[in-house]
């Protein structure tokens, strides 16, 4: 096992420190993206909204200078005072500025001369980030840093528009990423009602994502997935951007004034589409998301697919839930939403007051992340916005739906049987097995001789409990995810006596209850929070959390059992709702040989046979279903392409099932996939856990069966 050496305390960095780091670490991203284009690339402006390479360079080094060095950074002297001029984009309080459609005229300065600015500036900044800043400074020091990844997004779109222009069609790297292809998306419902939505408070924002204030929303459907370049071409094919009747008057005007036939950078050669991609011109993926189009072909499409777009509410309210896919790594999303202040909105008085709130007009809300967004960069709270006939961003769309829920097939599970039962793979959510039969049937494999797990982390915890410890800093609030009996957590707690609150997350109210008062009996001292909510869904912690700083903590090797975008999609949650400079400790259970695996979910006993077929009980209580158990049958196997164990339910005859007011159809051998068990390498774990904005700074292993604890950070 890996164990955290004792001295590795003494080395852990100071707030300034870290402050001075993220800073280097967002400026050297920027000159990254510079890098591989030559100084012509980067004086060019193709159109008004882009602007060169070299211009962003320039702009957000003013951003710094401007408003931190000259007024926080003693005897500071500007590195050259017509850059003023220059380099100032629309703020109106810092004085007059060059045209923007008149950017890529500006030969001068030299580029040479740009990055000099820039070193001179980061010299600069060095001295004032580690010194003793107040909190409105380092807020504003956020706030630049926010600034220059969105202008890293800029450069990319700005690039990708001029390099689309060249006769030559260049690449801006050959082996930049395509986004990847998948199925087409399923609709999920949210019963609505009144929601919070709005930034919590709990680290960086715009000004723009706040106040947090709440919203009533009716029923409605969102997809999970983003609409594909597939769908698109059945759009076209059906004469979409030929058919009056499905555009705002003013996208109708656009499509007719502009010519469009198809999203901006596609391009027909012969019979097949070709897409203009910042690795070059590449054939049209049909099962990949559609992007580069604007708010009026989403409302266009939408409407052609008898649908609509999301609001932002629900786009978030759906985002922070855990229902959606392709959050923040593909396209920014459309929504029907204008871009106005939320309730209580009042922009700064200073100049950096005119970063948002001047163009809360003519624009439309587009929520999510791109691509190319920087790392780190988006939140389920961020409010992007465009007018709505541009396409040179990487926009793309989910659709939505309006719902009645009446009767008495209303609730979520319901809605999740149909929707499961309907598609062409038949599947449900493994949460659905822990009604109460259910989780004491998980109890009891728990116990049983080939099931692993439970025994090999709790010996692994128990082993290392002293190293995790001195991991957790002073008067820390650990926040378990799914936290059950909480019988792991008391290995953690007599480890680390400096934490000051435990805060369980789970959805059963009882198990809550039953944790906590043994806890309490046990550690007098210590403050419990308990939250009842679905850990992948929790938005906000308690107030006996806030101002504390943060540990994590999700035994069980229970993030297996997610699909690979939704663990990176809870990870990703986790790091929201933890905030920055948090850890969060992870078990793993790590792949190995297949026999011992199978063993281990197919009981000799009988055990997770009784505990898979329980969810076929569960449907005919709840849900007045007519399943035969004895006409289906356990079925635990390997699969090596994908690195899980799966279970299923195989119909041993051809059959109809009456469940939730419908009738499925089985096939004889067809299968009800209920759950999956993701186990891990420890590159494959870094290397999804990198994708949820975290790192691994520590790590322990047991010996075989093997599973194991990360601490990331």
């Amino acid at each position: 096992m890996n164990l955290m050496p004792r001295h590795a305390l003494d080395t852990l960095p100071t707030l300034a420190d870290e402050r001075l780091q993220r800073y280097r670490q967002v400026r050297r991203y920027s000159e990254r993206l510079a890098s591989p284009l030559s100084p012509e690339d980067m004086v060019v402006q193709s159109m008004p909204d882009a602007s060169p390479t070299k211009w962003h360079l320039a702009h957000i080094t003013w951003f710094f200078e401007t408003f931190l060095l000259v007024p926080h950074l003693a005897d500071y002297r500007p590195f050259d005072p017509s850059f003023t001029y220059l380099f100032n984009s629309y703020y109106e309080a810092v004085g007059p500025r060059q045209p923007r459609p008149q950017r890529g005229l500006m030969t001068r300065p030299a580029l040479e001369q740009v990055m000099a600015y820039r070193q001179y500036v980061d010299l600069h900044m060095g001295s004032l980030l580690v010194q003793d800043l107040d909190p409105a400074t380092q807020a504003l020091i956020e706030l630049g840093l926010a600034h220059e990844q969105q202008h890293q997004e800029l450069l990319l779109m700005d690039i990708l528009h001029l390099f689309s222009l060249s006769a030559l069609k260049p690449a801006y790297d050959p082996a930049w990423p395509a986004d990847a292809p998948g199925r087409e998306g399923r609709f999920k419902a949210l019963n609505g009602g009144l929601v919070d939505i709005g930034h919590d408070g709990d680290g960086f924002a715009f000004d723009n994502e706040g106040p947090r204030h709440k919203v009533y929303l009716a029923p409605f459907e969102i997809s999970d997935r983003l609409v594909t370049n597939g769908q698109w071409l059945q759009f076209m094919a059906a004469g979409g951007y030929t058919t009056a009747g499905l555009w705002l008057s003013d996208g109708w005007a656009m499509v007719r004034e502009q010519g469009w036939q198809a999203p901006l950078y596609w391009q027909q050669d012969g019979e097949q589409w070709q897409v203009m991609s910042l690795a070059g011109l590449v054939p049209v993926q049909v099962d990949a998301p559609v992007t580069h189009v604007s708010y009026y072909e989403a409302c266009a499409f939408a409407t052609w697919a008898q649908a609509r777009l999301p609001t932002e509410a629900e786009w978030e309210l759906a985002a922070t839930s855990g229902l959606l896919e392709q959050v923040d790594d593909v396209a920014w999303q459309w929504t029907q939403s204008a871009y106005s202040p939320y309730p209580g909105f009042h922009p700064a008085p200073s100049a950096v007051g005119e970063y948002n709130g001047k163009f809360m007009v003519n624009q439309m809300v587009l929520r999510g992340g791109a691509s190319i967004s920087s790392p780190d960069h988006c939140r389920p709270s961020y409010r992007n916005f465009f007018t709505p006939g541009l396409r040179w961003m990487f926009s793309g769309l989910r659709l939505a739906r309006d719902i009645c829920q009446h009767g008495a097939y209303s609730s979520e599970f319901a809605r999740d049987v149909v929707a499961g039962l309907s598609a062409p793979h038949k599947s449900l959510s493994p949460k659905y097995f822990y009604d109460a039969a259910g989780s004491q049937l998980f109890e009891a494999i728990c116990t049983t001789p080939e099931y692993y797990p439970t025994r090999a982390e709790t010996r692994l915890l128990t082993d290392v409990a002293a190293e995790i410890g001195a991991v957790i800093p002073d008067g820390a609030a650990l926040v378990e995810f799914g936290s059950g009996a909480s019988d792991k957590t008391r290995l953690v707690l007599d480890a680390a006596p400096q934490i000051s609150v435990y805060v369980p997350i789970d959805i059963c109210q009882d198990a809550l209850d039953s944790a906590a008062s043994r806890l309490h009996a046990h550690y007098p001292s210590l403050e419990i929070a308990p939250q009842v909510d679905d850990f992948t869904r929790a938005l906000r912690l308690p107030e006996a959390a806030h101002g504390k700083p943060r540990v994590g903590f999700f035994p069980g090797s229970t993030i297996g059992n997610f699909t690979r975008p939704q663990a990176v999609q809870f990870l990703r949650s986790a790091h929201t709702l933890l905030g920055r400079n948090a850890y969060f400790i992870v078990g793993v259970d790590m792949v190995k040989a297949p026999a011992l695996l199978e063993a281990a979910y197919d009981d000799a006993g009988g055990v997770t046979a009784a505990f898979n077929l329980n969810l076929l009980k569960r449907m005919n209580r709840e849900l007045d279903g007519d399943f035969d158990l004895e006409g289906f049958r356990h079925l635990a196997q390997w699969n090596a392409e994908l690195q899980r164990m799966e279970m299923h339910l195989v119909s041993q005859r051809e059959q109809v099932v009456q469940v939730a007011g419908q009738a499925f159809h089985f096939a004889e051998g067809e299968r009800l996939h209920t759950e999956n068990s993701h186990k891990f390498t420890v590159e494959s774990f870094t290397e999804m856990a990198a994708l949820g904005g975290w790192r691994i700074c520590h790590q322990w292993l047991s010996a075989a069966p093997q599973v194991a604890l990360f601490c990331l950070c």
